[in-house]
C-alpha cells in the first residue's frame, strides 16, 4: 500500500526531496525552549510521530537531544503543511519555523521541550524512509534478533542512545583523570603475536610471510610492560581487545579496556590510582559520589564467607565452612566428599518462614540442573531446637551442636548445605546467597557498594593436577613469598587486585615479574621447558634483562563498567555494533564467507571438519 507521493525509494520517485539549500540547522531538536519563544529557526531530525487534528498537522520531530513538537498550520503555511501531509515516521526532514508557547492544557512535562512548540514556516523533505521494524520508543517490544538485525533503527532509540552517551562521558572522564594523573596515552599494535593469554587468539593470516599468523590482541599485556622497561613509567590505553571464546551477557568476541601500568611502584601505589579513577568516572559520568577509600578483603576472606572472588557485599548472607565438623560423619556422602579433598559449606538464613518446602524443593532442582552440583542438602530449625531435615538422622548430637553454634542457628532458620570439590561448592553457595539474600530482602539498602580483592594466589590446578595460572602467567608473587616457588607453588600469593562494584569485576591488575629469573621460575612451574619459554616469550625476558623497574597495573573492562553504570542487563545493549551469543553480526552479516582468490592470497584452503560435505 502506498503512503502517499513520496513513499516510493529512489529520487526519481520522490520529486518532493530537495537538500537543505541555504537553510542550516540553528538549533537541536530538544534544546528547544521557552527562551526561544519569538525566535525564528531552524531544525533537523527524524519524524518521530505524526499527527493530522482536522487541519493542523502536529509532528514530533527526534534528533539526539530529544524531542520538539512541529505544529503545521495551513494558514501560517500552506505548501509546507500540505508538505507535512505526506510525511511519515522516521522520514528526514528539516524545519524553519517560529518557537511559541503550548498552550497550558497542551504542556507535556515529560518533555524538555514541553512547555514550546515551532509553528512551521517551511518544510523540506530530505530523505524518506522504509516503515521502521519497531517503535522507536523506550521499550521497542522487539525480540532481541529482530533489534540486531536492524541495528539502525534499535540504535536510534532513547536507552541506547542514552547508553553510547555515557559510554563517551566514561571515555572522557578516564582520559582527563588519567592525564591529570601523569600517564601518557600511547596505542599498542593490534596485529601482535600470539601467546598464551587464558582464551583462544583471533589469528590473522599473513600475506607477506606464508605460513605465519599474527594474533588479535587479548590484551595489551606484554606491550605495555615493555612500555614500562622502555621507560615511558607511565602509559594508559583505551585499546581494543579480542578473544575468541564462548559469549554470553556479559562477554564479547571484542571488548574494550581502559588499560593502564605504572613503573616504580608497589601495590599500594596503585590501588589510590584505581580508586580515583573509579569515584572520578562515577561523578562525572553518572553524576554518582562513591565513599572510599574502598573497603579491601583478601581473596581467601572472600571465598570463605561469599564464595566467590567478586562479593555484593550489600547482600547480609554469609557462607560457614564446616569441612572439620564431617570428617568421621555417617552421613556418607558428606564424608566422602572430605576424604576427596572436598569442602563441606553452609548458607545459614534465620527468620526463613517464607521459604517453604516446595521452594526449597525448586532450589534442589535449580542446583542439580543449573549449577551442576551434585545435591543440596537442608534443614530447618523448628521450635525448641527441633531439626526438620533429609539428613538429621544421620548427624550426631554432636554434629548438630557444633553446626548450631558454628551458624548461629535458632528456631526459624533454614541451613542449606553443600559438599562436593571447592570451587563447585563454594559456586553453588555463593549463587545462592546471592538470589535469596534480594529475594529475601537480605540487603543492607547501599545503591553501590566498591570493594578492592587482593592477594589471589599465583597458580591453580588445572584437571591433570598439573599448574596453571590463577590469572595470567606474568603476576609477581608476594615477596616474602617468594622462597615458596621452590618448595609449595600452590601456597604463593601474588600481588594480584581486583576491583568490585555489586558483585561485578570491574577489572582487575597486579604488580608484574620485573626479575628475569623469577618470570623463568614461574614459566618452569608452568610446565614451559626452557626452550618453548624462549620461542614464545623470549622478548619479555629478554626486555627484563635489559633492566626493568618494579611495576603494575591494571585493566577496566568498560563494556562491563558501562552496563553497571547505565542499569543495563547486557554489555549488547551498551556497544553499538555487537555479536550475537553465536558470534555473528546481524546487521553486517558477519562472518561471511571469503573469495577462493583472497584464500590463495594468503596461502589458505578450507578443509572441512569430519561428517561435513
Amino acid at each position: 500500500m502506498s503512503d502517499g507521493p513520496f513513499s516510493a525509494r529512489g529520487p526519481e520517485a520522490m520529486p518532493g526531496l530537495e537538500g537543505m539549500g541555504s537553510l542550516r540547522r540553528t538549533h537541536a531538536c530538544g534544546r528547544v525552549t521557552k527562551a526561544l519563544v519569538g525566535s525564528e529557526i531552524v531544525v533537523a531530525g527524524w519524524a518521530h510521530r505524526r499527527r493530522d487534528h482536522g487541519g493542523v498537522i502536529f509532528v514530533d520531530l527526534r534528533d539526539r537531544e530529544g524531542l520538539v513538537q512541529v505544529v503545521f498550520k495551513p494558514e501560517v503555511a500552506r505548501a509546507a503543511h500540505e508538505r507535512a501531509s505526506h510525511v511519515r515516521s522516521e522520514w528526514v526532514v528539516l524545519v524553519r519555523g517560529v518557537v511559541e508557547h503550548r498552550s497550558p492544557e497542551t504542556v507535556n512535562p515529560k518533555l524538555a521541550t514541553g512547555e514550546v512548540e515551532i509553528t512551521a514556516h517551511e518544510l523540506r523533505i530530505l530523505n524518506s524512509a522504509t516503515p521502521p521494524p519497531f517503535a522507536i520508543e523506550e521499550d521497542s517490544g522487539a525480540e532481541e534478533t529482530v533489534r540486531l538485525r536492524h541495528r539502525i533503527h534499535d540504535l536510534r532509540r532513547p536507552p541506547l542512545q542514552r547508553a553510547l552517551h555515557l559510554r563517551h562521558l566514561v571515555f572522557q572522564s578516564a582520559r582527563r583523570t588519567l592525564t591529570d594523573l601523569g600517564f601518557f596515552e600511547i596505542e599498542t599494535p593490534i596485529l601482535a603475536k600470539s601467546t598464551p593469554e587464558g582464551a583462544r587468539d583471533f589469528l590473522v593470516p599473513s600475506r607477506l610471510q606464508p605460513g605465519s599468523f599474527y594474533a588479535l590482541p587479548q590484551s595489551p599485556q606484554i606491550l605495555k610492560q615493555l612500555l614500562m622497561i622502555s621507560g615511558f613509567d607511565r602509559y594508559f590505553q583505551i585499546a581494543r581487545c579480542f578473544r575468541d571464546e564462548d559469549l554470553r551477557a556479559d562477554r564479547q568476541l571484542e571488548f574494550t579496556q581502559i588499560d593502564l601500568e605504572m613503573s616504580f611502584v608497589g601495590v599500594e601505589d596503585v590501588l589510590p590510582v584505581l580508586e580515583e579513577l573509579v569515584v572520578r568516572v562515577w561523578r562525572e559520568a553518572g553524576g554518582i559520589e562513591l565513599a572510599h577509600p574502598f573497603p579491601r578483603i583478601s581473596y581467601e576472606e572472600a571465598m570463605r564467607r561469599y564464595g566467590v572472588d567478586k562479593p555484593d557485599t550489600r547482600v547480609l548472607l554469609e557462607l560457614v565452612d564446616l569441612t572439620h565438623v564431617f570428617r568421621e560423619t555417617e552421613l556418607r556422602a558428606f564424608r566422602s566428599a572430605v576424604e576427596q579433598q572436598g569442602i563441606v559449606k553452609c548458607l545459614p538464613i534465620h527468620d526463613a518462614s517464607a521459604l517453604s518446602r516446595g521452594e526449597i524443593d525448586r532450589l534442589e532442582a535449580f542446583v542439580k540442573k543449573e549449577l551442576g552440583g551434585r545435591g543440596l542438602a537442608w534443614a530447618r530449625i523448628g521450635e525448641e531446637g527441633a531439626w526438620q531435615s533429609p539428613i538429621a538422622k544421620f548427624l550426631s548430637e554432636r554434629e548438630r551442636s557444633e553446626i548450631v553454634g558454628r551458624t548461629e542457628a535458632r528456631p526459624g532458620s533454614v541451613l542449606f548445605f553443600a559438599a562436593d570439590e571447592p570451587a563447585k561448592a563454594n559456586a553453588i553457595l555463593g549463587r545462592l546467597r546471592v538470589d535469596l539474600g534480594r529475594q529475601l530482602g537480605r540487603v543492607d539498602g547501599r545503591a553501590w557498594a566498591p570493594l578492592l580483592v587482593l592477594n589471589f594466589p599465583v597458580f591453580e590446578r588445572d584437571e591433570e593436577g598439573g599448574f596453571t595460572y590463577m590469572h595470567m602467567p606474568f603476576v609477581a608473587p608476594v615477596e616474602e613469598d617468594l622462597p615458596l616457588l621452590e618448595t609449595e607453588p600452590e601456597r604463593v600469593r601474588g600481588t594480584h587486585y581486583d576491583v568490585v562494584l555489586n558483585g561485578v569485576e570491574l577489572g582487575s591488575g597486579s604488580l608484574r615479574n620485573h626479575r628475569s629469573d623469577v618470570q623463568r621460575r614461574i614459566f618452569e612451574i608452568l610446565g614451559y621447558s626452557k626452550a618453548d619459554a624462549e620461542e614464545r616469550f623470549g622478548f619479555m625476558l629478554n626486555a627484563l634483562d635489559a633492566g626493568a623497574p618494579p611495576h603494575g597495573g591494571f585493566a577496566f573492562g568498560v563494556d562491563r563498567l558501562v552496563m553497571l553504570l547505565a542499569g543495563a542487563e547486557s554489555l549488547r545493549d551498551v556497544i553499538a555494533f555487537p555479536k550475537t551469543q553465536r558470534g555473528q553480526d546481524l546487521l553486517l552479516d558477519s562472518p561471511s564467507f571469503v573469495s577462493a582468490a583472497q584464500l590463495d592470497e594468503l596461502s589458505l584452503r578450507i578443509v572441512p571438519r569430519e561428517g561435513e560435505t
